[in-house]
């Protein structure tokens, strides 16, 4: 197990170096000035460069990545172009947007898809297997940002349960916070439990399938016994692959449906900054969220660990 652990941590690092490197020569090599884009066209060739020089931008692209990079380590995301505002400061308050955010989709796909999944390959053939593939296939095929509206005119201008958009801080009281990032969870969660509930039938019917289940049943165990006892946890690791993606969509991928209810978190953060060409923000929250994936996809490998013993064995 420990020699598993080590292999992955650094597999992680070599993997966020990598990233680092690449994300900064991406956004290095998109055309426009940020200097001149604050200042406008007219603006004196002198006053660009003491602007250049103050933000950071006349050194070697290896010297400004050292420096981004050797920052980024410390806690030091530099300051924003735009709002002249520390970006870490900037990130930790969008960030307590976009994780709950996150997290309470995620909980909600999970709560749909895993009992969805699970009575599904139970019941193989039948109308309720059908009926729940149906629902998954139309929950795949509907965006999410049109099931956002839909929820929108609803939920919040037909029946006035919720607001239309806006966060209104969790200093406004845990149940306020929580109303206003449902609707977004619920338009997050409807794909993805979709996705999840296709998979984790898939993988349980495979599973059920097995030797090792006909043997449980010969020895007396009933369907829903070995269902439960053996099969369900044999069929959860590639279950555990499609959440660790989904966490990391759900965190990443949200912009479009931040926007639809005016959501001040990450998503729209990064879309601001780019309309602003405000670069040194759009570098550090993505690669926060380059480090937010990976840092799922090692704790998914170590649940892989867990689920089966056969890794931990492995030399």
């Amino acid at each position: 197990m420990l020699h598993y652990f080590l292999k992955r941590l650094l597999s992680l690092c070599l993997s966020l170096v990598a990233a680092s490197a690449i994300i900064f020569l991406a956004l290095e090599v998109v055309p426009g000035d940020p200097a001149s884009y604050m200042l406008g066209l007219n603006a004196r060739e002198d006053t660009l460069a003491a602007l250049r020089e103050e933000l950071g931008l006349t050194g070697s692209i290896l010297e400004r990545y050292l420096a981004w990079a050797g920052g980024l380590l410390v806690g030091d995301f530099g300051t924003s172009y735009t709002y002249r505002t520390p970006v870490a400061e900037m990130i930790s308050d969008r960030l307590w947007v976009s994780l709950p955010l996150a997290l309470y989709a995620l909980s909600l796909s999970t709560l749909i898809a895993f009992p969805a999944g699970v009575w599904a390959a139970a019941r193989r053939g039948s109308r309720t297997d059908a009926a729940i593939m149906g629902a998954t296939q139309l929950g795949v095929a509907i965006p999410n940002f049109w099931f956002a509206m839909l929820m929108v005119l609803v939920f919040a201008i037909n029946l006035r349960w919720f607001s239309a958009g806006g966060f209104p801080g969790w200093e406004a009281g845990v149940l306020p916070a929580i109303k206003a990032l449902t609707l977004p969870a619920i338009a997050l969660a409807l794909p993805q439990a979709s996705i999840l509930a296709r998979v984790m039938r898939s993988s349980l019917i495979d599973t059920l399938s097995e030797d090792f289940i006909r043997t449980a049943r010969a020895k007396g165990l009933t369907k829903g016994q070995a269902l439960w006892r053996h099969a369900v946890r044999n069929a959860l690791i590639p279950v555990l692959t499609i959440l660790g993606l989904q966490f990391s969509f759900l965190l990443a991928g949200a912009i479009i449906i931040e926007n639809v209810f005016y959501l001040p978190g990450l998503g729209r953060l990064v879309f601001q900054s780019i309309s602003a060409r405000d670069l040194i923000v759009v570098e550090s929250v993505v690669m926060l969220l380059v480090f937010a994936v990976i840092l799922v996809n090692f704790a998914v490998d170590m649940a892989y660990a867990w689920v089966d013993p056969r890794l931990r064995r492995r030399r």
